[in-house]
């Protein structure tokens, strides 16, 4: 059988190479004229031929073809084309800088750019252009990544103020967040207003929904790949933005011109000012700062540094403080072994932490994860129809559970550190985008991944292994009592696991507007976030796998539908997907999750699924332009008995878990009226979140008591709402450099008292059970005015 297996991969090597004709490499770098920022996704095109090239994560490109003349085009969003004749009788290296054109984004053809996407086998991925995120309405005004991302088929989050994203019914822990390569592991500010990313200092964001590439792995759902800009390295610039609650500024400028630059960007929050102008001693605000540097070292070598730190503070009377935020840096070289050989090389750290000072109590509460990365990526151009993706990554991560501290030494509080835990994850991976013939192109994969849940750590040990017993006769699960424990040294291997992940995408494109895609990937996550809430709060907790909580095995299979319309002016993309997740961690009923040494005794390992069609109709080009997503998909969970004796959580049946959204609607359109003014709009509908409402009452004492039947049975009412804005654009005087303009915005418009939480108590007058709706916004206009300079 192995031998087949290698007989098949050398065929299909074999057929990708050609030795019949001389054949040459043209390779190089392509930037934005205006400030030398490499431009990631340029695509590459040879009229007449079917042969392209797409520019990497630094702006690189290589494409083999046979000796000959050729018509050369390079094309990018809101950029003007360059077509130029070139005669390839030996290796070429060129560079290009790309001039903006001054013609807004939603009048700039994307003809070559929709077309690419009917060829690549590449699908499950939405691509945002920063200028587009800027036009899309939000609440207060504040330009917001993640809630950008709400508007694309496929993802949804708990709600309104709600942190995190959901996408395809996972959990907002099963999504893989990078900046700059570097681990995000909450990526909201003010627990969900506003997302921790600078619009300012991105430069491209992608999101995987399916069909990974095998250089990413450790989460089960998804990877949001987001980029920072380089900096400018002709001159030096600035720009920002006032809001009504915040502030940004960013700078940039060359350290050597064309060789070298730096970006330093931060931003900040004052709403808590006003507050204390009111006598209010309540506290909210946030700050944050985006920084790169990178040089030039010759034509074949990059160095880069980039970093962010960010923080949260929410102060009650100065008797509660909760300070919670991301910090990362990485450093990477980019090296050039040939024309076909590109490799990055980066170390990088990722730390996440939560802090609560209880002065009103008496002690300081932090938590926190840390990871250190080394990763080793390789990219080799062996021709025209095949490229080979390798390398490996090795992270070591440090959590921290809890660590308790007084304030004062009279405050009758005990220091307690809650017990350190340690893990190591080693990965290598191939990945290989194969063009079989002019109409079938697949791209294939493996990924090895290794998990080592290391010591010092005590170690609990149960009777037949159960850390969770059941009651037979009560029908619950209950904590298991240790039979014994063992403390195991530093860096010893507590559990071990090893994981085989295939990726799998093909594309046969049947003409050239029109393909069907099929894809499959295996994902696998080692970190549990321990929370039982429907969004991420700063109080989770994430956890490693261990020899109790198993780590998380997630299958997709997707395949689509993909077409460009009236000469690519629309596009319409149609997926269906199935997903199902092992391992997925369930709760027993009354689980204490915090500050918890053994959290193995309340929790059980169950299993999910998740299945739907995604609907993208997209306008692409003129004066107005946007596009309509539309959802119908269903996501739920099943946690059976272990015995046959046991009911399991919910009497085993499948339930509704808290991310299932059976509908999902967003319709954002943008219209440019002319120089002056521009008009943007947003709807979005989805079925409510999924709750469990009670459906019985007693009376106990006098009091009365409300029972409650199977998890998720019911929804919170339909949440939807209409934003609108509108961005007026001075006319710049001739030889003055400062830009400007003012967005007006209206977030829902029509006063949508959206339910954030259904909570039932007793009226004290009347004595009866009622229902009370908590919304948290009603009609939020905002006005903010963005400048650079």
């Amino acid at each position: 059988m192995k031998q087949q297996i290698i007989i098949f991969l050398l065929a299909l090597f074999l057929s990708s190479t050609s030795f019949s004709q001389e054949r040459f490499t043209i390779s190089g770098t392509i930037s934005d004229a205006k400030n030398n920022e490499t431009l990631i996704g340029v695509n590459i095109n040879f009229k007449g031929t079917n042969y392209f090239a797409i520019t990497n994560e630094y702006g690189f490109y290589s494409v083999t073809l046979p000796k000959g003349e050729y018509e050369m085009m390079i094309s990018y969003v809101s950029f003007e084309t360059i077509v130029e004749k070139i005669s390839l009788n030996q290796n070429i290296k060129k560079n290009y800088a790309l001039k903006g054109t001054d013609e807004q984004l939603e009048e700039v053809i994307i003809t070559e750019k929709t077309k690419t996407n009917t060829r690549k086998p590449e699908m499950s991925v939405n691509k945002l252009s920063i200028a587009q995120i800027k036009q899309m309405p939000v609440v207060l005004g504040e330009v917001d990544i993640i809630k950008s991302l709400l508007l694309l088929p496929g993802v949804t989050n708990a709600g309104e103020g709600q942190s995190g994203f959901n996408v395809r019914g996972g959990g907002a822990d099963q999504n893989l967040i990078l900046l700059d390569e570097a681990t995000i592991y909450n990526s909201s500010h003010l627990f969900g207003f506003f997302s921790v990313f600078n619009p300012d200092a991105i430069k491209d964001l992608k999101l995987y929904k399916g069909g990974i590439p095998a250089r990413f792995g450790g989460r089960a759902s998804s990877v949001l790949d987001i980029y920072q800009k380089d900096g400018n390295s002709k001159k030096f610039s600035m720009n920002g933005g006032i809001g009504l609650i915040s502030s940004r500024l960013l700078a940039e400028g060359p350290i050597v011109k064309d060789k070298g630059s730096f970006l330093i960007g931060g931003r900040g929050s004052y709403a808590h000012l006003f507050l204390k102008l009111a006598n209010n001693d309540n506290s909210a605000y946030f700050y944050d700062l985006n920084t790169k540097l990178n040089y030039k070292l010759n034509k074949n070598n990059n160095l880069y540094l980039s970093g962010y730190f960010g923080r949260d503070v929410f102060d009650i009377a100065e008797a509660f403080t909760n300070t919670y935020g991301n910090s990362t840096l990485n450093l990477r070289w980019n090296h050039l072994f040939s024309d076909k050989l590109f490799s990055n090389l980066s170390m990088i750290y990722s730390d996440y932490y939560y802090g609560l000072d209880l002065d009103f109590i008496g002690f300081n509460w932090n938590s926190g994860i840390k990871n250190y990365n080394l990763k080793y990526d390789f990219k080799y151009y062996v021709n025209d129809k095949f490229k080979i993706n390798y390398g490996a990554n090795a992270i070591y991560y440090h959590f921290n559970p809890g660590e308790i501290s007084p304030l004062t030494d009279d405050s009758g509080i005990n220091y307690k550190k809650l017990e350190q835990k340690y893990a190591f994850e080693p990965a290598f991976y191939i990945d290989t985008e194969h063009k079989i013939n002019d109409k079938l192109s697949v791209q294939y994969g493996l990924r090895y991944s290794l998990f080592y849940r290391l010591g010092s750590s005590t170690v609990n040990y149960y009777e037949n292994d159960l850390p969770v017993s059941y009651d037979s006769e009560l029908k619950i699960y209950e904590k298991a009592t240790p039979i014994r424990t063992e403390s195991l040294g530093k860096n010893k291997t507590i559990a071990s696991y090893d994981n085989l992940e295939p990726r799998f995408a093909l594309a046969y494109e049947f003409s050239n507007n029109k393909s069907v895609k099929l894809g499959y990937n295996r994902m696998v996550q080692y970190l549990q976030l321990i929370s039982n809430t429907a969004s991420p709060t700063p109080l989770d907790v994430w956890t490693p796998s261990d020899n109790y909580i198993k780590p998380q095995i997630a299958d997709q299979i997707a395949v689509g539908y993909f077409t460009n319309l009236k000469d690519d002016e629309y596009s319409l993309e149609l997926e269906s997907f199935f997903k199902t997740v092992k391992n997925r961690l369930d709760y027993i009923d009354g689980a204490d999750l915090i500050a918890n040494e053994a959290i193995e005794q309340v929790v059980l390992n169950g299993q999910m699924r998740s299945y739907g069609l995604e609907i993208l109709f997209r306008k692409n080009t003129g004066k107005l332009n946007g596009w309509i997503a539309y959802t119908i998909s269903k996501s739920e969970q099943k946690t059976p008995g272990r015995f046959d004796n046991e009911i399991g959580i919910n009497n085993g049946n499948w339930y509704k878990n808290a991310y299932d959204k059976t509908h999902n609607l967003a319709v954002t359109a943008s219209y440019k009226l002319n120089p002056k003014w521009s008009f943007s709009g947003n709807f979005s509908l989805q079925t409510g979140q999924p709750v469990t409402y009670p459906n019985g009452q007693y009376v106990y004492q006098g009091i009365t008591v409300p029972s409650y039947g199977l998890r998720n049975e019911n929804n919170l009412p339909t949440y939807h709402h209409l934003d609108v804005s509108a961005t007026l654009t001075p006319k710049r005087n001739k030889g003055r450099n400062w830009q400007a303009e003012w967005v007006f915005s209206v977030y829902n418009l029509y006063g949508r008292k959206n339910a954030a939480s259904i909570s039932f108590s007793q009226n004290l007058e009347t004595g009866q059970n009622e229902a009370v709706r908590l919304s948290i916004f009603g009609i939020v206009p905002a006005v903010s005015y963005n400048f650079k300079f």
